[in-house]
């Protein structure tokens, strides 16, 4: 009985993890579609958007979903995406 709870545990927490995951691309994606649509935004809210983006995409690829997700999400508001 044990057993089954911490099974059922564990891949609760996997498909959790895994759901974040494949989240941060298509986040990405949407970021880089709404840059070459050349959006009406300053230099310096380009250039932000920019590192944002580029910030999440490697917090997302050391694993840092969460802090990637949220970071994505930043450049997202000053995009007009939210």
């Amino acid at each position: 009985m044990i057993k089954r709870i911490l099974l059922a545990a564990a891949l609760s927490t996997f498909v959790a993890g895994s759901a974040l995951a494949s989240t941060c691309p298509l986040l990405v994606q949407q970021i880089d579609e709404a840059l070459a649509a050349n959006p009406d935004l300053s230099a310096e809210q380009i250039d932000e958007v920019k590192a944002l983006r580029d910030q999440g995409e490697e917090q997302h690829a050391a694993g840092m979903h969460e802090e990637s997700e949220a970071t994505l999400h930043q450049a997202m508001e000053i995009l007009g995406l939210e």
